[in-house]
């Protein structure tokens, strides 16, 4: 029989085996996924949780922010989001059924939201659910934390009872507005908009992140590892700033009155340590849609404005300097008016003050009389008074330590601005804008015998106890003028108080020095004038004691109502009160290092006869100085003077509030803090 051989029922056979062969593995793929998918998904779902791991960041604490003592003044605590896996694997049913009601009542008394029947029923619903990340609350405090640790079911932890929590940490400031500005505050989590310390200083209070490593476990709960990977963060930094608490709180509830008082738009006060620049008191207030007053812009860095009569002084300097003008020369002031091309320059006085002194042009800030000396005395040469103000760095910003500083305009010749009626202008502080820490800066040199230091905020970043960096004193320069020039300045700024405008700041305990400063607002659309409306800015600038310079001061109040608007009356108040509350609280403890044998009540009322003489006599009774003092001397000495006493840790007293010499009330109670020496 004859065999035949035919290819093409090879190939079909061939053909049809592989494509058998992919039929079936199809079939078992297909098989194999429906196993997968219904009958085992639960044993690999465990096993994928056994061995799943994940990297996230391990946030670093921000360091504090402290003040000149070692106070906090912005500080990240450690908050709480608790949540309830309501399945936990590990928790029994005999553990949810005894401990339920327990549960609730603590929760109640702790968390709040509900009652203890209101959390039964949520709970028990979340739990019918299979709710495996019921929240709580969120923003714990760790106290709070630790009392829900305590409670039924709870008590048991994380896997038999089901409490979870995730740490955060909040930005607080224990002191309210008080420097709020300066001190800086963050806005959002991403850290792009922060403002002050905390802005200038994020690089060193931010800390560094780490790394850590995370195991999911049964139930979807993640729990730290510790992994070769792992990088622990480091907190961040401490920054000391060169605030005074105390001074800062005198400063902020006198200008707080006075805008009240005057219902003025928003205002400032600065207070500088003469000798170091130190910045010890910093309040910028701003009228609010709730009527009350705000920490919302830092004016007293960032406002330039024209500064109207505080100018005057950087005028008679520079005339004094070049030799334009000396104390004793005779300027006729006429009716109080004087005219330059189409603009009028006025006196304050209505009938003028005739032919007076260069001196008491100034103490009686004429404004025609300061005009008529440097327009007389530049007229041929008006670069040489804008050299003479450039050579006292007033045109240069500061370089604060801290951002947003507004920039100084002082225009010179054949600039565009520049014309027939600026240097009369410019002579009593207009066609120039200053902030109010540049006037100060300025008034400090003055104080100071001429040296100008920059304004300092920050002094040192510290790790603890160790000191990272320091800042010193940064001088700006060792002269602003020769020594018989401030002589004459410094004359001429007791003057003002003196015999001139600020008599009414005028006191027998103690010299102040300053100008009073009164200044037409300018508005971008109507200029000085919208309607029958100017706007004004009143302020004072100066420093105490006169004789022996400590601290320099500058108040401005910007838009009083109430048709009130001179430096003398709206500012200077402010001044006085601070002053005052820094000279009582300080000749007391001065009085008892001179007199340390001599009975405390006695230097006590000695303190107090001399300082009952000023103007903050509203209350009764003065606070004495229990610094130094052990417990139970000082509780005699408060309780004796009517006040109540609460008090904190042992040793003697470091601390106290109110503050030595503050005016207080019987009945009132201060509290008074203890350590170890």
């Amino acid at each position: 029989m004859k065999k035949t051989n035919k290819p093409k029922d090879q190939i079909l056979a061939r053909t049809g085996v592989i494509y058998g062969i992919v039929a079936v593995m199809a079939i078992a793929v297909f098989v194999r996924i429906i196993i997968l998918q219904f009958v085992e998904s639960d044993k690999w779902a465990a096993m994928a949780d056994k061995v799943v791991f994940r990297r996230q960041v391990d946030q670093a604490a921000r360091g504090d922010i402290l003040s000149d003592d070692g106070r906090i003044l912005a500080s990240s605590i450690p908050y709480y989001t608790v949540y309830m896996d309501t399945r936990s694997s590990g928790m029994a049913d005999t553990t949810w059924a005894n401990g339920i009601s327990g549960l609730c009542r603590g929760l109640s008394q702790y968390v709040g939201v509900h009652s203890p029947d209101g959390w039964r029923a949520a709970l028990s619903n979340a739990r019918k659910r299979g709710d495996r990340y019921y929240l709580i609350k969120r923003h714990v405090s760790y106290e709070t934390l630790s009392h829900l640790k305590k409670l039924p079911v709870f008590r048991h932890g994380k896997f038999r009872g089901g409490l979870m929590y995730q740490p955060e940490n909040m930005r607080i400031m224990p002191n309210g507005l008080l420097a709020k500005r300066t001190i800086g505050y963050i806005t959002d989590d991403t850290l792009t908009s922060i403002v002050g310390v905390e802005g200038s200083f994020n690089s060193y209070l931010a800390g560094k992140n780490g790394l850590k490593v995370q195991q999911r476990l049964t139930g979807g709960a993640w729990i730290d590892i510790d992994n070769l990977e792992s990088v622990p963060a480091r907190a961040g930094y401490n920054v000391v700033t060169t605030i005074d608490l105390d001074l800062q709180d005198a400063a902020e509830n006198a200008l707080y009155k006075q805008l009240s008082r005057h219902k003025a738009h928003h205002g400032c006060a600065v207070v500088m340590e003469v000798r170091t620049g130190d910045i010890k008191a910093i309040a910028n207030l701003e009228i609010g849609s709730d009527g009350g007053y705000h920490e919302t812009y830092n004016y007293a860095v960032g406002e330039s404005t024209e500064p109207g009569s505080t100018f005057k002084l950087m005028s008679m300097i520079a005339a004094m300097e070049d030799g334009v003008v000396d104390l004793h020369d005779t300027i006729n002031t006429g009716d109080g008016t004087v005219k330059y091309y189409d603009k009028v320059i006025r006196d304050h006085e209505e009938k003028g003050l005739g032919k007076i002194t260069a001196r008491e042009v100034f103490e009686h800030s004429s404004n025609v009389g300061t005009a008529k000396i440097i327009s007389e005395g530049y007229k041929d040469n008006p670069r040489k008074y804008v050299d003479r103000l450039y050579s006292m760095q007033i045109n240069k910003p500061l370089g604060l330590q801290i951002k947003g500083e507004g920039t100084p305009v002082i225009r010179s010749p054949g600039e565009k601005y520049w014309s027939g009626i600026s240097l009369p202008m410019m002579s009593h502080g207009y066609e120039v804008q200053m902030t109010p820490l540049q006037i100060l800066t300025f008034y400090n040199a003055v104080a100071n015998g001429g040296k100008m230091v920059k304004p300092r905020f920050v002094t040192e970043v510290r790790d603890g106890n160790r000191t990272i960096k320091t800042f010193d004193n940064e001088v700006i320069t060792n002269a602003i003028c020769s020594r018989s020039t401030i002589n004459k300045a410094q004359s001429l700024l007791e003057g003002v108080v003196e015999n001139g405008t600020a008599m009414n700041l005028k006191n027998s305990n103690y010299k102040i020095a300053g100008k009073t400063g009164t200044a037409q607002i300018a508005n971008a659309k109507h200029g000085y004038r919208s309607g029958s409306r100017i706007s004004y800015q009143a302020s004072f600038v100066g420093y105490f004691p006169a004789d022996d310079p400590l601290y320099s001061c500058i108040v401005v109040v910007n838009a009083p109502s109430n048709w009130v608007y001179y430096g003398n009356v709206v500012s200077g108040p402010v001044f006085k009160e601070i002053a005052d509350k820094v000279y009582a609280t300080s000749f007391y403890r001065d009085l008892r290092a001179l007199n340390p044998e001599k009975d405390d009540k006695v230097k006590l009322r000695e303190a107090a006869d001399i300082v009952s003489k000023d103007e903050l006599s509203y209350t009764e009774g003065l606070m004495p100085n229990v610094v130094g003092m052990g417990l139970r001397d000082a509780i005699f000495m408060l309780e004796n003077s009517g006040l109540r006493v609460n008090y904190n840790g042992r040793g003697r007293v470091a601390r106290q509030s109110p503050q030595p010499g503050a005016r207080i009330s019987r009945g009132a109670t201060v509290a008074i803090e203890l350590r170890l020496r």
